[in-house]
């Protein structure tokens, strides 16, 4: 799917250069930081759910 992406002009300049340092597109890099984004987001939310069943799991027993 096409979107355009539009950043200020200072964020624009260091990804035009960390794609001309590593010879990789910004269209890469873009797509590598949103899916790092996601990643890190959902062991957040991973890592907060085992929290819970961990810290509550007598409740939860009770519960069944």
């Amino acid at each position: 799917m096409a979107m355009a992406l539009r950043l200020p002009d200072d964020l624009d300049a260091k990804l035009t250069e960390r794609a001309r340092r590593e010879g990789r597109s910004k269209h890469e890099l873009a797509i590598e930081a949103n899916r790092d984004a996601q990643n890190r987001a959902e062991l957040k939310v991973d890592d907060v759910l085992a929290e819970l069943m961990d810290g509550d799991a007598e409740i939860l027993d009770h519960l069944k």
